[in-house]
């Protein structure tokens, strides 16, 4: 297992809820990732998934909303491509979300980077087999690599087609020897004439100009760009995340993954049918 070498504290302010977030985070010598929340745990796992409406919500069914945390999908990424699979994170505050930073992985990674690490995460064997989802826009496929490329690493190729010029049926693809850094500081985004119909219903109270890369309807963004295609750079962090909660890590199956007009709910989803296929090895 792979944790890190000692305890840090992290303090931020949530995405959703805009509320301050204070939380410890813990080497553990238990596999898993876990989330200390009011004198419970929530794990993070496919079985407690309770929304994926604008990020991914886990609880404690049993408990329900007193015991909850939300917006997990970045941390969960930043977990998968440092290789993390045994961490304890405690909050101390009532902002039960991940605090969402400038909106991608680079402060995560940094910050795990500066601690750094203890033991060797447990080795996840070569995906076998095919997972094809369809419906209506959407699709996404996982393949095995091809006989001659077994040994390469998981692949990920995500196209959107949003109502913005430099959006419409575009693709980005992950390639772990080139461009991972440009996944990992790839912002949240969204249309910036939607911010105000969200806030008033209650989403996306944290949102700033540093943490968010705005959609304009004149084809701009409300900043400027990391790296060509950053939206659909964050999508690929999403998958990540979103796809480790499977127990697997998903850049060390060896597989071939490819999206099309996907998005958390899907990712999930193909998550759960994954994991069987995981679960069978």
């Amino acid at each position: 297992m792979k944790t890190v070498k000692s305890s840090f504290k992290v303090n931020g302010a949530g995405l959703m809820s805009g509320a301050p977030v204070e939380l410890e985070i813990k080497p553990s010598d238990e596999k898993g990732i876990r989330f200390y929340i009011n004198d419970g745990v929530v794990e993070a796992k496919l079985e407690n998934v309770v929304s994926t409406e604008h990020c991914v919500v886990l609880a404690d069914v049993e408990v329900g909303a007193a015991r909850k945390i939300a917006l997990i999908e970045h941390f969960m990424a930043a977990c998968a491509i440092l290789e993390i699979d045994a961490l304890d994170v405690y909050f101390s505050s009532e902002g039960f979300e991940m605090p969402i930073f400038d909106g991608s992985a680079k402060v995560w990674i940094e910050k795990f980077n500066e601690v750094g690490f203890d033991g060797e995460s447990e080795p996840v064997e070569q995906f076998d087999g095919l997972l094809v989802y369809n419906n209506n826009n959407s699709s996404l496929i996982v393949s095995q690599n091809n006989k001659n490329n077994q040994d390469k690493p998981t692949n990920i190729t995500y196209m959107v087609n949003y109502r913005h010029p430099d959006l419409e049926n575009k693709w980005a693809a992950l390639n772990i020897d080139e461009n991972l850094n440009e996944i990992i500081e790839a912002r949240t985004f969204g249309y910036l004439s939607d911010l105000d119909k969200l806030q008033a219903a209650g989403f996306s109270k944290g949102v700033t100009i540093e943490n968010t890369l705005g959609l304009k309807d004149d084809g701009g963004y409300t900043s400027e760009l990391r790296s060509k295609s950053e939206p659909i750079k964050h999508k690929i962090l999403d998958i990540i995340g979103d796809f480790y909660l499977t127990g697997y890590n998903p850049l060390k199956m060896k597989a071939n993954i490819l999206v099309k007009e996907a998005g958390h709910a899907i990712h999930i989803e193909c998550a759960k049918t994954l994991k069987q296929i995981l679960d069978r090895k």
